[in-house]
Parts: C-alpha cells; sequence; structure tokens
C-alpha cells in the first residue's frame, strides 16, 4: 500500500482474475505468484513469456524472490502461531502442542 495500493484493490486480490481493478502486468505477475505456490504446478514456457512482456529478467528474479520469501514465511509462521499482526485477519489456532510461539 507503501506505493499506491488502495485498501479496497488489496481486498480483490483473491478474486483477481475477476476483478476489474488490475492490469495485465498485475494479472500476469499474480498468476505467476499463484502457479509458484500451489504444489505441483509448474510455470510453463507460455506463462514466463507472457512475464518476460512485463518484465525484464532483474524484475522477475526480484518477483520470484518475493513470492519465494512469502511461501517461505507461510510454511514457517504457521507451525509456530506467528500472527499476521494486524495486517490482515487470521483466525488463531493451536501451534504445536497447543501452545503458541512467542
Amino acid at each position: 500500500m507503501q506505493t499506491g495500493a488502495d485498501e479496497d484493490k488489496i481486498r480483490e486480490v483473491p478474486d483477481w482474475r475477476q476483478s476489474r481493478r488490475f492490469s495485465d502486468m498485475e494479472r500476469v505477475a499474480l498468476e505467476y505468484a499463484e502457479v509458484m505456490t500451489i504444489t505441483g504446478q509448474r510455470v510453463t514456457d507460455e506463462l514466463f513469456g507472457r512475464l518476460r512482456a512485463h518484465f525484464d529478467e532483474a524484475q522477475i528474479v526480484e518477483l520470484t524472490a518475493a513470492v519465494a520469501l512469502e511461501n517461505f514465511r507461510s510454511k514457517f509462521n504457521v507451525p509456530l502461531g506467528v500472527e499476521s499482526q494486524g495486517f490482515c485477519i487470521v483466525k488463531a489456532g493451536p501451534g504445536p502442542a497447543g501452545k503458541r510461539a512467542t
């Protein structure tokens, strides 16, 4: 949001395919992030070609690193009970042995 995305647009990220708020560049970045995140999916040559139409090599590397970091955080934070700290609404659940990380 520091770069200008409004809260309404952020709320529409889960429905980016149907939303009219996202540019073609944003849509291909979201599709890439989704494919990277879903286990068993692979980035196709076709998708990578569409990425290259909007991003240069350094930007693709940066986007890939950002998505990979968020995927790492999601795998790291959940078992330790690390919560969102108010950025998004997350239902709290028990961590290992019913305890939360502090």
